[in-house]
């Protein structure tokens, strides 16, 4: 693992933009340091002082630093006080400085140093002395006339990567280092220059990567013989050529590329003529070379057709990435043919500004083709029938619309398997019932695109894995195709409103459906889709409310790795209070999302109160009240509309007595005459009362018709239910005027017990006023007589005045 991942650092070490500079830095932390010791660690000791305009190594550097980048400064002197003390650092960036010399002395206190980038310098020589730790030894961009490797290389048993320039090469200059098992050696020719017609020659160390590098703006001029034993990926970067120079790149591949574990080839950065494109691509025809790479290509002057060899060849792929025409007027079967007509078995052709791809003439190898980001339209290989053995077809990023033209595309195509039309413009509109799909596809990528739920309508019948994230899908027709062997569904980022069944998709086990627009999910998702083993549905707006309990019980059933994002991804939209809760933490009461339980506990309460209200009715007499109340409003509102001289006049007693017949005798032998003697005028109802009305409107009149209202109390009071009427009228009458001119007489004791619960007003009275209690003894009846008589004595001044005004 560790070694792969210094062969990837090698790969990069091409590329040595200031951008980048941090990047490798962060690299080589984790691929030294990272994997012995926690990552937090590793990031207090590492020390980034890159892009700082610095002219010397700075002196307050941590002593505990294990990474140290000074790189993109102006540093031109490296001494052994600057990192001394750093007994523990491990890497070091120098790139892209102004150092002219470097003493490997240096570092004798830095025992532990495995990675050394000194690139981009002005470096002329070197002086060496043992390193045995060092791993990556990068000396390249820098101005030394030959090739620095000192005898002392030999000792670094570790070394893995090596970068090296030169202005001339000799025979046996990686001697030293031949017997090293390297990974990757970067060789920088950029300052090399012909030495008048010379050749010269130059032994490399057996290694896995062999990059070279040339002058970015001058056409390709190298002349050295190199030869290689064991090379198992050889990569060219900055190659200009013209038809001229051509064959002089070729020749000097051709020892590079005679050994037979030579099986990649990359080019990086080439820009050349078609006539010299389809040279190279004759010369890599016949070598051992598998895999052939080409980034950058930049085609120039014209194109026209030329004549190319389809021998038998080991290439299997051939992988073209961003390329440039420079040619806007020319034939585009000479073009496109020379790759339609390829026997290889893996074609890419990515980033390009080609609108077509023809079909081969003849039944072709292709099993992999991928168009990524080009122009293609819809009438790409339409009708084709010479694809038969393709297996893997991506046309990502193209100009396709018709997504029914895309399945009549594959109908010949009877061994694809893998088909890639993502982001693109396609639409399921108008569909018209012909779907014409190769049945031996299994895997569809139809994602990005503007596809509705039509077109489930219109799918290859064997489909295993479908994509269709980030469409126009709002909803999954009842009659779409039956997909019996769909295993994994992705939907997500369309805005679908609910959780697809699997009525239709049988053997579904993964469904993808997060940022939808699904608020209430099917309680009943999980027993229709029972070989479901992955679902993903969070970030879905959700509505907390009834409906969602039985999904979230669902969800609680099943094992935790089959939803995947649970908890985290799975919040309340709605209601507001609710917003931002976790699913799992959402709770809502049975009774309130039980229609029935909440109807019958509803009516049983409502049961009860109406028990309760008719008991307490019934206990305290209410419709009496209520009848007694009608008739006292009745009685008020006749009595409005008398003019108030009618009703000065009608006052006609001092008093209204109400009392029991059965102390009937008591008024008439005392009450009366002890009254009357003072000309105190009383209403007795079997006196006053007028024939032929009712009880309760003669009790009314006369009550009104007074100024007082006396009552007799005694136990057979409270039994009377005339006299309860009595005392209830005069109350609210007298209580009405704002006088208080309601006396009580206890005549006999009362208990408070023995008054009738429906007499409460009686209870209150006389609980709260003052009464007259009758004296047993004879002696004390003169003052009772006197307090009585006093209670009229100023209120019968007032009526004279009144009587004196009027």
């Amino acid at each position: 693992m560790v070694k792969s991942l210094w062969d990837s650092l090698c790969n990069m070490s091409q590329d040595r933009k200031p951008i980048v500079g941090s990047f490798h830095f962060v690299c080589a932390l984790a691929l030294i340091v990272g994997s012995m010791t926690p990552f937090s660690n590793e990031l207090e000791s590492m020390v980034d002082y890159s892009n700082r305009n610095l002219t010397h190594v700075p002196k307050d550097l941590p002593p505990r630093t294990k990474a140290l980048s000074l790189s993109q400064n102006s540093i031109s002197e490296l001494r052994m006080p600057d990192i001394s003390f750093l007994s523990e650092l491990r890497v070091l960036r120098l790139s892209h400085n102004r150092i002219r010399s470097l003493d490997f002395h240096v570092f004798l206190f830095n025992q532990d140093l495995e990675y050394l980038d000194v690139s981009h310098n002005r470096l002329q020589n070197i002086s060496c002395c043992p390193m045995a730790s060092l791993r990556h030894l990068d000396l390249s961009f820098n101005d030394f006339d030959v090739l620095p490797v000192c005898k002392e290389f030999g000792n670094l048993t570790k070394l893995t990567f090596l970068g090296l320039s030169a202005a001339k090469f000799r025979q046996l200059d990686l001697l030293p280092v031949a017997h090293l098992h390297l990974s990757c050696i970067l060789l920088d020719l950029v300052s090399y220059h012909i030495k008048g017609g010379e050749t010269e020659s130059l032994q490399i160390p057996n290694t896995t990567v062999l990059h070279l590098v040339f002058h970015p703006n001058s056409l390709f001029s190298v002349q050295v013989n190199m030869s290689v034993n064991a090379l198992g990926h050889l990569q060219l970067s900055n190659i200009k050529l013209n038809d001229e120079n051509c064959q002089r790149l070729m020749t000097f591949l051709s020892e590079l590329t005679r050994g037979p574990t030579l099986l990649n080839v990359t080019l990086q950065h080439i820009e050349t003529t078609w006539k010299c494109s389809v040279k190279l691509f004759q010369f890599f025809w016949p070598r051992p070379v598998e895999y052939l790479n080409i980034y950058n290509l930049t085609i120039t002057e014209r194109i026209d057709r030329e004549e190319f060899t389809y021998s038998e060849t080991a290439l299997k792929s051939l992988m073209i990435e961003h390329v440039k025409n420079q040619v806007f007027l020319f034939s585009k079967e000479a073009l496109y043919s020379v790759f339609a007509e390829m026997n290889i078995k893996m074609l890419s052709i990515s980033d390009t500004p080609f609108i077509h791809m023809v079909c081969p003439p003849s039944p072709s190898s292709f099993t992999f083709l991928n168009f990524t980001q080009n122009v293609f339209t819809d009438s790409v290989f339409q009708g084709c029938s010479t694809l038969k053995r393709l297996q893997t077809l991506i046309l990502q990023r193209n100009g396709l619309k018709n997504f029914f033209k895309v399945a009549l595309m594959t109908k010949n195509m009877s061994s694809l398997e893998t088909l890639d039309v993502s982001l693109n413009s396609l639409n399921s509109h108008a569909y018209d019932r012909t779907c014409a799909w190769a049945e031996s596809i299994l895997v569809l990528n139809l994602s990005s695109n503007m596809l509705t739920g039509s077109v489930f309508r219109c799918l290859p019948p064997k489909v295993k894995v479908l994509d269709l994230h980030n469409n126009r899908i709002m909803s999954i027709p009842k009659d779409v195709t039956h997909l019996q062997a769909l295993q994994e569904l992705n939907v997500a980022s369309n805005s679908l409103t609910d959780l697809p069944g699997c009525g239709a998709f049988s053997s579904l086990s993964v469904l993808v459906i997060d940022h939808n627009s699904v608020s209430h999910p099917s309680e009943d998702f999980f027993q229709s889709c029972q070989n479901i083993r992955s679902l993903t549905a969070g970030n879905n707006p959700f509505q907390c409310t009834c409906e969602l309990r039985d999904f979230v019980k669902n969800i609680g059933w099943v094992a935790r790795e089959v939803v995947e994002g649970w908890p985290d991804s799975y919040r309340c939209d709605y209601p507001e209070s609710s917003k931002g809760t976790a699913l799992r933490d959402f709770h809502m009461s049975p009774l309130s999302c039980d229609t029935v339980l909440l109807t019958i506990t509803i009516g049983a309460t409502m049961l009860v109160l109406a028990v309760t209200g008719a008991f307490l009715c019934l206990y305290f007499d209410l419709p009496w009240y209520v009848r007694m109340l009608c008739q006292w409003t009745q009685t008020r509102h006749r009595a409005r509309h008398i003019p108030l001289e009618e009703l000065q006049r009608n006052l006609q007693f001092h008093a209204f007595v109400s009392y029991s017949e059965h102390d009937s005798a008591w008024v008439k032998n005392e009450l009366l005459p002890n009254l009357e003697k003072d000309d105190i005028r009383v209403c007795l109802h079997e006196r006053n009362f007028v024939p032929g009305k009712s009880i309760v409107e003669n009790i009314i009149n006369f009550i009104e018709k007074s100024y007082k209202a006396i009552f007799v109390l005694s136990p057979h009071f409270i039994q009377s239910e005339w006299c309860h009427y009595e005392l209830y009228f005069a109350h609210h009458n007298l209580f009405h005027e704002g006088s208080d001119n309601l006396i009580l007489i206890l005549l006999e004791p009362i208990l408070q017990n023995n008054i009738p619960s429906r007499y409460h007003k009686l209870r209150a009275l006389m609980a709260q006023r003052t009464y007259l209690e009758w004296p047993t003894e004879k002696g004390k009846r003169g003052l009772f007589w006197a307090n009585l008589r006093a209670s009229f004595i100023m209120k019968l001044a007032l009526v004279n005045e009144d009587d004196v005004k009027t």
